[in-house]
C-alpha cells in the first residue's frame, strides 16, 4: 500500500508553533515515528507553504497512491482551488487537522475540504494522521 501525507502552510513549524495548541514535536519525529509504526506501508510525505504546490502535489500523487491523509492547514477555509484538486483525483483523501478547529475562530469552522474528502479527523493532535492513515489501510 502507497500513502502520501501532505501538510499545508505552517506545518513546517511544529515543535515550535503555539506548542499549546499544536504540540511540542516536529512532524518529521513524528513521521518517522509512523514509518517505524507501519513497516509495510509505503509512506511519504510532502509539506508546502504555497497552495499552487499544494494542488499539484495533490495532482501528482492523487492517481498513482492508495491514499492521501491532507492537512491543509488554513487553505483548507480559503482553497477552492485545493478543494477541486482534491475532487479531482482518484485517491481517496482523508482531511486532518491537529486542533478542534470548531473550538477556535469561527473563520476556522469553514472548511471546504470537508465535502469532497472521504472522511475528516479533527482534534487529535498529531494522533489524528496515524487514525487517518488506519482507516486508509482498513
Amino acid at each position: 500500500m502507497n500513502l502520501h501525507i501532505i501538510n499545508g502552510p505552517n506545518l513546517n513549524l511544529l515543535g515550535t508553533r503555539e506548542p499549546e495548541i499544536y504540540g511540542g514535536r516536529t512532524f518529521e519525529d513524528y513521521f518517522a515515528e509512523l514509518q517505524n509504526k507501519f513497516p509495510g506501508i509505503k509512506l511519504s510525505y510532502f509539506q508546502s507553504n504555497i497552495e499552487g504546490e499544494l494542488i499539484t502535489e495533490i495532482q501528482r500523487t492523487g492517481f498513482s497512491h492508495d491514499g492521501i491523509i491532507l492537512n491543509a492547514g488554513a487553505y483548507t477555509h480559503t482553497s477552492i482551488g485545493i478543494a477541486d484538486a482534491v475532487k479531482a483525483v482518484t485517491a481517496p483523501i482523508i482531511e486532518v487537522h491537529i486542533s478542534n478547529t470548531f473550538s477556535r475562530e469561527t473563520f476556522r469552522h469553514q472548511s471546504f475540504l470537508s465535502p469532497v474528502a472521504a472522511g475528516v479527523i479533527i482534534g487529535f493532535g498529531l494522533k489524528g494522521y496515524e487514525l487517518a492513515l488506519r482507516s486508509l489501510i482498513t
